[in-house]
């Protein structure tokens, strides 16, 4: 059995799914050459990137913007070893060029709708805080 063939053999027992292709002779094919290596290091890979998204998705409860930068960085994370990730990371890379091209085409239209979602949001942030919502939804439950 040739090493390409053990690889794929390897690749289609894997619970993690196939991997991205690597380098020859690169950090990833020297750690992937090593069975019980090659397994503790896509496992890491997955805690790394599933710790950014958890957080991402935990900052989405908390105030303040930036809860897509976390998920999108461990989506990357993992797109850089697992190939099911890879599809899903260059579906969103594909949609976010569009956008760029498309606020590059009507950039009066884009400017406006930023500038009107970031005033919304500022008022919103206003409004919360100078009627005590948060303090007030806390009495209401009851904590």
């Amino acid at each position: 059995m040739s090493a390409e063939q053990g690889e794929k053999a390897a690749d289609e027992s894997d619970p993690l799914g196939s991997a991205t292709p690597a380098p020859p002779g690169g950090f990833r094919d020297r750690i992937r050459s090593k069975p019980g290596l090659r397994h503790v290091y896509r496992g890491g890979v997955f805690v790394v990137g599933l710790l950014f998204i958890a957080g991402g998705f935990a900052l989405a409860v908390l105030p303040g913007p930036l809860t897509i930068p976390p998920v999108l960085l461990g989506l990357y994370i993992w797109s850089t070893e697992f190939a099911w990730a890879k599809r899903f990371f260059d579906a969103f890379a594909e949609k976010a060029r569009d956008a760029w091209d498309h606020a590059k085409k009507h950039p009066v239209s884009s400017t406006l709708i930023t500038v009107g979602g970031l005033a919304a949001a500022g008022a919103a942030f206003w409004a919360v805080r100078h009627y005590e919502l948060v303090a007030k939804g806390r009495d209401a439950v009851g904590l």
